[in-house]
């Protein structure tokens, strides 16, 4: 039995071969072969019906996973192969994604209570800290964790770039990286706005300008943002939209792409384990023994290697 296996309920298990008992490998009794300890079946009502309700939350899994194949997808994304050398800065996606998931769940609490008009806005917030059970709590937590996604995904792009993730096959990957930093940056910017005080009003000001600077397309990106030549409610509305539903569905597909390319494409090993390599010697050496083991002459098929490369 596998180490997946093992982690799974009875009920989900493979069933044992003909001839092997009733019982699973790793000493389990089988569904519906439970005995009185001597291997008979007990004939207690109130027992069957009780480890039958014992065994429905699994039951219910098995069923699901059934119809969706979830766990073929489980089994490749926790017993994947890692290569040598994996170390605590492979752990920074998984980092920044946990922050995400922090910034999700704070921000659904945070909702319920703001408002996203000028005139009610920062009294919102205001009542959120002061008055909510654990509101100044989670308020920080978002506040604070907003940083600390931004310093985990520059931290991990910095990983990727330097221990050469980056490169074939995995290009499509980093693409999706690259696009992920900047939607972090913009939903940090658009939230920057919400309390709508003083200094998050003319934060925003500023960096609207900074973008309206920008070649063809800054004018066009500013008045998209303000929508309209001022700030006003409906630049507070707009905001408050693109910081709640348009860049988190975003990031959240993005998310899902990226996940599935690292458990498509396999993690890429440290530098210092790919540049252990084989001397050139040794490389030809094993050139000639597939030659000969082929019945090619070894010299011209050194020549062809030399002249693909």
């Amino acid at each position: 039995m596998s180490r997946f296996e093992k982690l799974l309920p009875p009920p989900m298990r493979r069933p044992p071969k003909p001839g092997e008992g009733n019982g699973y490998s790793d000493g389990s009794t089988a569904p519906g072969n439970e005995g009185n300890g001597n291997g008979f079946r007990t004939d207690d009502a109130g027992a069957r019906v009780l480890d039958r309700a014992k065994e429905a939350p699994a039951d219910l899994v098995g069923w699901v996973d059934e119809r969706m194949g979830g766990s073929s997808f489980l089994t490749a994304m926790l017993l994947r192969k890692v290569p040598k050398g994996t170390n605590w800065f492979y752990t920074l996606g998984s980092a920044t994604l946990f922050a995400f998931v922090v910034q999700a769940l704070t921000g659904v609490f945070l909702a319920m209570y703001y408002t996203p008009s000028p005139v009610e806005a920062y009294a919102s917030i205001t009542y959120l800290t002061n008055d909510v059970f654990m509101g100044e709590f989670v308020r920080g937590m978002h506040k604070w964790g907003a940083s600390v996604m931004v310093i985990l995904i520059f931290i991990h792009m910095a990983r990727t770039f330097f221990f050469g993730a980056y490169k074939y096959p995995r290009e499509l990957n980093w693409i999706v990286g690259v696009v992920l930093l900047i939607l972090t940056m913009v939903m940090s910017f658009t939230g920057y706005l919400l309390p709508f005080d003083q200094r998050s009003y003319w934060a925003t000001i500023v960096g609207v300008n900074i973008n309206g600077t920008g070649p063809i397309v800054g004018p066009y990106l500013s008045d998209f943002l303000r929508a309209g030549p001022e700030f006003g409610a409906t630049t507070l509305q707009r905001f408050y939209a693109i910081h709640m539903l348009l860049v988190p569905g975003a990031i959240i597909a993005l998310i899902g792409a990226h996940l599935y390319l690292v458990v498509k494409l396999g993690t890429t090993a440290p530098p210092w384990i790919r540049g252990d390599r084989k001397p050139k010697a040794a490389r030809a050496e094993q050139v000639d023994a597939i030659a000969t083991s082929n019945g090619d002459d070894p010299a011209h098929t050194a020549s062809r290697t030399n002249g693909h490369h």
